[in-house]
Parts: C-alpha cells; structure tokens; sequence
C-alpha cells in the first residue's frame, strides 16, 4: 500500500505548497496507454479557485517529474494527471512485500467491533436462507481481523420466545409421562435429551402449523414460554436438552462453511439482564404503557414512515423479542469494550433494527457516538429468480443445498485423484463453489444460484480459483524440488508481469474500500482478476523451463506473490485449499 500512499503524499505536499490543502484520491487508470494511476483533483480545485484546471495540473506534473520515482507523466484532457511508476520502483515493492507480505496487507485503526451472525433459530433446520448471514459474517469477520482490528463474532442463536414454547408443548402432548411437566418431580432430570435433532427438525414445523389453526393450542404454548422465562425448573431443563441437541447440529453445518464463533450464544444469555434493563429504562421515565404493554416510542419527527413503538413487555408480562434484542446490547456494552456493532440479517428485517437501534440510542444504552450496524443482504433464489425452494416448494435446507453442489464437484472430479482422496476433495470445493458464489454479488442485491455453474473449473467460480491456485502451488514445489531459487525479484521483462504487479499494490486499497463499504465483491472480484492475469501470463511463459535464470528467478517471485495473496484471500473469503485437485 505504501506506494500509493507515498504518491498520495508526494501531490499533497506539492498542493500544500500553492497554498490548497485538499484531499488527495488516485484511482487506477482506465487508459494503462497513458499511466498506471491518475489523480483527477485538479478540476475540482481550480473550480473553487477560479483557474484553469489543466494549467494547475501541468504545475504539478512539473514538480512530480523531478522525482525520478515516477515516468511518463502526462495531462490528458481538462486537467487528469496520467502517473507511471519506474521500473526501479515496482521492482522494490515486490522485493519488499515478498520480505514481509504484511507490507501489502491495509491496516485499521485497531477498533474492537463485535459482529453479530448466523442466526440459527434452534429446534429448526438450516435452510438456504442461513446461508448469507454465515457467509457473509465470517468473511467480513476474517478481513477485519486480517486488517487489525480486534473482533468478537456472536452467533446470536434464537434459543427464546414462542418458538420455544410451541416446542416444550408439542413434547409435553407428545410425551406427558416425562419428569419436566410432573409438577411434584424434585429429582435429578435426566441428562440425556428425550428428542432428537431429527425430532426437532419435525416437531417445530408441526407446532406451528397447528398453533395457526388451534387458538387454544396457542394459548398453551403462550403460557408456556412466559413460565420458562420466568424459571420453571422442568421446563428449563428440557429447554437445556433442546438447545443442547438442536445447537450441536447446527454447529456442524456452520463447521462445514468454516463458520466460526467467539461466542455460541443465544438470545437466552441476555435474560439475566432483562430485570436490571427493565429496572433502568424504569428509572429514567424511558417506557411508557400502550394498550396495556410496556413500550418505548421510537418514531421521530420527520419520519417518511410510521416507525411502531418498540415493545419491551406484553400485557401478560411476557418479554418479547425485541426485549431480549435490546438486552443483548445492554448485556454486550456491560461486557467488553466495544467500539461498534454490526448485524448481518435478511435486509427484509431492516425496520427491526431501525427500532432497535433508535430505542438503543434513547435510553443511553450506548452513546450516540457508537455505531450500531444493521448490514443487510438480499436472498438466494433459484434459476426461476425466486428464493430457492425444493421440488415440492417447501424451503431447501443447507444440507441438501451442500449436497446438490457436492454431487455436482464430485462428478468434476478427474481419475488422478485417488478414490480414497475424492470425498474430501469434492467437500472441499463443494464449499468453495458455494462460499463464492455467495460472496460474489453485492451484499445487498439478490442472486441466482446455478449448482451446475458455481461448481465449473471454468468461469468466476471457486472451483476455478481452488485449481489455479493449487497449480502455482505445484509449481513452486517444482521449482524447489529442482533447486531453483526464487528469493529476488530482479526485472520486470514482459507487460503482463506489469499488469500483475499493479493489480497486487492494489490489494491494500480494495481491502480498505471492503472495510469501509462493509462489501465483500471487490474483494471477489479482485482475486479472480489477478488469477486471471496470472493465468494469462503462465499460458504464453514457460517457467521452469525458462533459460534466462534472473527471469525465471523474477518470475517465481512473482509466481509466489499472487500465490500468498490468493491463499490470503481465499482464508479471508473462508474458504479451504486442498493439496491437490
């Protein structure tokens, strides 16, 4: 990154020397005839000073070409500096990022940001639309950390509310004779769960379907959660057994998708600060009673919609969701320091979070200097452009997903793979073509997901980046196996080695615009290009066999760049690269 930076601050202090203390913003150029960056400034600066821009920028072109650092400097139509660095210069940068690749990588300002994702509701199946919030989280999770900033990712499970009573229920009507609804039980329960994984999977659905149609059912089912929040021990104990069961499932899917989690909490954990919130916001007049509910009104003057109270407690006494959501932050902000908060959800819960967020900043829970962060994502949908469903059109789960794409990668799979070796290969790049594929879009766009393409070895997939990685991999361990020496890059010989090389000082300004946008595509897009350029430049070289030996040295250094930065990448983008394929 510091190339950029340094030229950045070269133009800034020739700025600050005519007297303007602008901003200084190079972008890369569309026209690599003219320049390798550009800096469009000038217009801008000459508007406000009533100059003409082109002369403003041909002073500073000017200064520029006394540093011998840059070449062919030019101006191109009303004012837009064209720069190139020397050779001298490029060839310094790969020899110092190949030193210390840490020099290539943006680093923040070290903010502790707690990230909140996945999402699970327990008792029920994984489908397609975890998918996202897994994805996107850990990916976003991975390139903060990589960039320096401290973070601690929730998987925030909903183990609590009416989803839970409906379950207790269906198990209590299904199995009365267990000791959690004998009133007069005072033993020990046991501790094996009296259902399944694969119960639940069934028992959930079943609930609620039925509380639809049966009033009374529901009611039940009411009264049952409002008794488990308050503590009913039998109850409880099979609520621990639920989620147990239901929680250990889930982490297997999300270990499957690299998925990982500093805290493996549910909205649960937040109970035992509900009597302390409620005690506060009590306290300071926060709350208010509507229709026998305790509420705050979050709607402020100017809304172009109506924003509904935020409600903290029914008329029952029962506490609802969003009690528990505002309890999460109460409790997150009384348990480590944090800078922000972001949330990765379905964008359709967008108006939940304005809720949650306006009720957060009200109360003084946390400052109004605090960022709390709702990053919404759009749906996964089929071929028919309509979220992806099953043939009978129910919701497809994220195991039979992971299965239809396996399928598909194993079948890809070529004979000089050993048998033995083929299933972990094919999970491999299973979740390679799906991690991808999912990343690829903009967060907030929907998208089409293809198994059959998403699983090519040809086309911006993962199976092709898994591929040509590996192959750079095999042909290092080529070149060391036969001694050859790549530890200095030494001249830059052809115009695609330029081309490489440009697109990897990029990568620090990519990862920045990632953090700063909250946008994974770049980044996506970023490293199919350079795989690209590589490729391209590997078709037309051959480079073990290269007699030419600072040529072949510089071009395994190069080799061993782009190979460090796609295994960077592909670890920020979670995804696994096997040995061979």
């Amino acid at each position: 990154m510091y190339l950029i930076e340094n030229l950045k601050t070269d133009i800034k202090k020739i700025l600050e020397k005519m007297g303007y203390g602008e901003e200084v913003v190079i972008t890369p150029s569309n026209r690599p005839d003219l320049g390798d960056y550009q800096y469009n400034g000038c217009m801008a600066i000459a508007g406000k000073n009533h100059m003409n821009p082109r002369e403003l920028a041909e002073k500073i072109v000017s200064e520029l070409s006394q540093n011998d650092k840059y070449t062919n400097l030019n101006v191109a139509g009303p004012g837009f500096i064209n720069i190139t660095f020397s050779d001298e210069v490029l060839i310094t940068y790969m020899n110092d990022i190949h030193e210390d690749y840490e020099k290539n990588v943006y680093k923040g300002d070290g903010k502790t940001i707690l990230l909140d994702y996945g999402g699970a509701n327990i008792a029920k199946e994984l489908h397609v639309g975890h998918l996202r919030s897994a994805n996107i989280g850990e990916a976003t999770n991975r390139l903060l950390k990589a960039c320096g900033y401290n973070t601690i990712s929730d998987v925030h499970l909903g183990d609590w509310g009416r989803p839970m009573g409906l379950v207790i229920l269906e198990i209590k009507n299904r199995m009365p004779d267990l000791p959690y609804f004998d009133e007069s039980f005072a033993g020990e329960y046991p501790t094996e769960s009296p259902v399944t994984a694969e119960d639940l999977a069934e028992i959930y659905p079943y609930a609620s379907a039925k509380s639809k149609e049966d009033e009374n059912y529901l009611n039940e089912a009411r009264a049952i959660t409002v008794d488990l929040q308050k503590g009913k021990r039998g109850y409880r104990a099979l609520w621990q057994h639920i989620v147990k069961t239901s929680g250990d499932d889930i982490k297997k899917i999300y270990d499957l998708l690299n998925a990982e989690f500093d805290l493996w909490e549910g909205e649960a954990a937040a109970d035992e600060y509900i009597p302390e919130l409620l005690e506060y916001l009590e306290k300071g007049n926060y709350t208010e009673i509507s229709n026998g509910a305790e509420v705050i009104f979050v709607n402020e003057e100017g809304d172009a919609r109506e924003i509904p109270p935020f409600m903290l407690k029914k008329s029952d006494g029962g506490v609802l969701y969003d009690t528990t959501e505002l309890a999460t932050i109460y409790a997150r902000t009384k348990r480590f320091k944090l800078d922000e908060i972001w949330y990765f959800t379905d964008i359709r819960q967008e108006l939940h979070f304005v809720q949650t967020f306006r009720a957060a900043y009200k109360t003084k829970i946390v400052p109004e200097n605090m960022p709390l962060v709702h990053l919404g994502f759009g749906t996964m949908n089929g071929k028919d452009g309509k979220p992806f469903k099953t043939r009978d059109g129910g919701v497809l789960s994220l195991k039979s997903l992971y299965k239809l794409v396996y399928d598909e990668c194993y079948k890809k799979i070529g004979d000089n793979v050993a048998e033995s070796e083929k299933e972990d290969l094919a999970r491999i790049v299973s979740v390679a073509a799906i991690k991808y594929a999912d990343l690829l879009p903009n967060r907030t766009t929907d998208y089409i997901f293809d198994p059959e393409k998403f699983s090519d070895l040809n086309g911006k997939t993962g199976p092709y980046l898994l591929y040509n990685t590996v192959r750079i991999k095999s042909i290092l361990k080529k070149a060391e196996e036969t001694d050859l020496s790549y530890k200095k890059y030494t001249a830059i010989s052809t115009e695609k080695e330029r081309e490489i090389i440009l697109h990897l000082i990029g990568l620090s300004e990519v990862l920045k615009r990632g953090i700063d946008q909250k946008l994974l595509n770049e980044i996506c897009e970023y490293i199919f290009k350079l795989t690209n350029l590589y490729n391209s430049f590997y078709a037309e070289h051959y480079i073990l066999s290269e007699q030419d030996k600072d040529k072949q040295e510089s071009w395994l250094t190069m080799s061993d760049l782009v190979l460090k930065t796609n295994e960077f990448i592909l670890n920020i983008l979670g995804i696994e690269i096997p040995e061979k394929m």
